[in-house]
């Protein structure tokens, strides 16, 4: 009886083993540098089970032929802005950007265009296979006052400011809260000399975010362009330099501090490189939809890249050579969702363009692959093809290790050892449409500023934001007793000295505003309010960009009243129609004054009717 029950186990067991799929054929270039060999590849269930010559093929197996093609493992972009749009004037569209890089072949991305309350949302989105897309690495975003990364207008949470040890170290309790997987720090103001340089980090207060996320085991990297930068950030400890050095040549003291503190480089060339414009290459084609198709320049530019540019670029692509030589660990990323650094396609263009700054194609393959994975601490995991890793990987036509511009050709690619639909992926990112994000309807009251943890009746995190530039205002906003135990939200600005300044008030309707709130059986917003300035509604909906949002203007004086706006009221400053309230992500309360004025206003009972 007992071996009979053994026999029915071990059967079952085989039963419930996943379909093999074999890939045989294929020349296997496996991320670590070694040169390419045919071999055959067994992926069980999401892993690679075998990688040989002459590797058995399991019964009822699916089999491949890669005659012809070459293997590789999952390329990497390590520095990307997911949600933005490459494209001037075309929304950002996440459930595309994710699509691009899966149909390029990249199974792995860093995002840096995420704060904390997006996090959860996000990777929900991922998981459930609801958003098809890589592996995404999170990250909570750093700088300094008047630092790069905080003059966008996106507000304190966006990007956490510390110009200090002891402030760095109470940011990072924030920042740790939220479970990200990589801090970016924002540590180097070099604007190439195109505009003011911006504030830096100093060594004591990177040094203290390095020490709390490491202890956390969490990597840091670095927004670092200039060579003095990149010393400061090497002392620091940061585990990757990203953005590449482009004030000076490399030398031999930068060198060593990266050896010592093994310090990998990544020069996002895409996103520096000279764009001429001209017809777009056919794999980028597949990987725009129509409006930002209609933005490219038919016609390549005839004139030479500016002195200052050319410069900067000979000092960015020597400084690859000189670090990938003097053994430098060099992994891939591109900035892409910066105009005209297309997700995807930049991350293959990045290793065109490794192969032009003099490393060979062996080499560019293994810095998107096995040296990538191993700056974000994955390679246990993934970044090579061999046994027990995942199985991401990407099939391409003809020879990348031989000729850099074959890594365009992609013919297959595998996430978790599931083959991604490829002509699929490029339908939905073509198509006119933006990706069907989930709806979800909302409870009438918005926020009565009760609640005491910096939330709305919602549960989603009350932000700030102004009008950009590093000159921006500044805006106070805490909750106020109105009366009794009853509370309101008082907001304070002191306007910045320049055209049209603002600060806004942000009450997401879905946590970190990244699905959509379907507020359609409503009629409008009702709030009450009372203040010294101009006030004006405007609803952040998923459809269109900041710029264009349905929004209308409210009358405030020293006496609270209430105002109600109809939905129908609502309207564009450049766009025409009427917002039907399916796609709604936040409300946002923006209170205006002359330049360098001060203007309060208090604001309470948000709610739809």
């Amino acid at each position: 009886m007992r071996r009979l029950l053994s026999l029915l186990l071990f059967s079952f067991a085989l039963g419930a083993q996943p379909t093999a799929i074999v890939i045989r054929g294929a020349r296997v270039v496996d991320g670590t540098g070694a040169p390419a060999r045919e071999a055959t590849v067994v992926i069980r269930g999401s892993r690679i089970e075998a990688v040989a010559t002459n590797a058995d093929v399991p019964a009822g197996a699916r089999v491949i032929d890669a005659t012809g093609q070459t293997l590789l493992p999952g390329l990497f972009d390590l520095h990307t802005h997911l949600s933005a749009s490459a494209a001037n004037g075309v929304p950002g569209d996440w459930g595309k950007n994710l699509k691009a890089y899966l149909a390029s072949g990249v199974t792995t991305v860093n995002d840096y265009a995420t704060y904390g309350e997006m996090f959860a949302p996000m990777r929900q989105l991922l998981k459930s296979g609801a958003t098809p897309g890589p592996h995404v690495n999170m990250a909570v975003r750093m700088s300094t006052p008047g630092g790069h990364g905080t003059e966008a207008g996106w507000g304190d949470f966006m990007t956490l400011i510390a110009a200090t040890p002891a402030q760095a170290h109470a940011q990072m309790k924030i920042a740790l809260a939220y479970k990200p997987d990589l801090i970016k720090v924002f540590t180097d103001g070099w604007r190439y000399g195109s505009a003011p340089n911006l504030s830096s980090m100093n060594l004591e207060t990177l040094a203290a975010i390095v020490e709390d996320a490491h202890a956390a085991n969490v990597k840091v990297v670095t927004h670092t362009v200039t060579l003095e930068g990149a010393k400061i950030a090497a002392r620091a400890g940061v585990d990757i330099l990203v953005h590449g050095i482009g004030d000076a040549d490399v030398d031999t003291e930068l060198i060593d501090l990266m050896k010592a503190k093994h310090t990998a480089y990544v020069s996002t060339l895409a996103v520096y490189e000279y764009k001429a414009g001209g017809p777009p290459a056919a794999k980028l084609a597949t990987l725009l939809d129509p409006g930002s198709r209609a933005t490219l320049r038919p016609q390549a530019s005839t004139a030479p890249m500016p002195p200052e540019r050319a410069a900067r670029w000979k000092h960015l692509t020597g400084n690859v050579e000189r670090l990938f030589a003097a053994g430098i660990p060099v992994g891939a990323g591109t900035d892409a969702g910066m105009p005209g650094t297309y997700h995807g396609y930049a991350s293959l263009r990045e290793l065109e363009l490794l192969v032009e700054s003099g490393l060979s194609p062996l080499a560019a393959i293994a810095a998107a692959t096995g040296e990538s994975a191993r700056a974000v601490g994955v390679d246990g995991d993934r970044g090579t093809v061999a046994a027990g890793k995942a199985a991401d990987l990407v099939l391409v036509d003809g020879r990348p290790d031989e000729r850099i511009a074959d890594i365009e050709k992609t013919r297959r690619v595998f996430l978790g050892g599931v083959e991604v639909a490829l002509p699929d992926l490029e339908k939905a990112i073509q198509s006119p449409e933006m990706t069907a994000l989930p709806a979800h309807s909302v409870d009438a009251l918005v926020d009565d500023m009760e609640r005491t943890d910096g939330r709305t009746r919602l549960g989603t995190l009350r932000v700030n934001g102004t009008d950009a530039g590093v000159d921006h205002s500044q805006m106070i906003f805490l909750p106020v007793v109105r009366s009794g135990h009853d509370h309101a939200m008082l907001v304070t600005a002191a306007m910045a000295a320049k055209d049209a300044p603002f600060v806004r008030l942000e009450l997401p309707l879905t946590p970190g505003g990244i699905e959509l709130a379907d507020v359609s059986r409503y009629a409008g917003v009702t709030f009450e309010v009372r203040g010294e300035g101009e006030g004006r509604l405007v609803v952040g909906s998923y459809h269109l960009r900041n710029a264009d949002a349905y929004g209308a203007p409210f009358v405030m004086g020293a006496e609270w009243k209430t105002v109600k706006i109809p939905f129908a009221e609502l309207r564009r400053k450049a766009g025409t129609g009427v917002w039907d309230g399916k796609d709604g992500r936040s409300l946002c309360f923006d209170l205006s004054a002359a330049a360098s004025a001060s203007a309060w206003m208090e604001l309470d009972n948000v709610r739809f009717y």
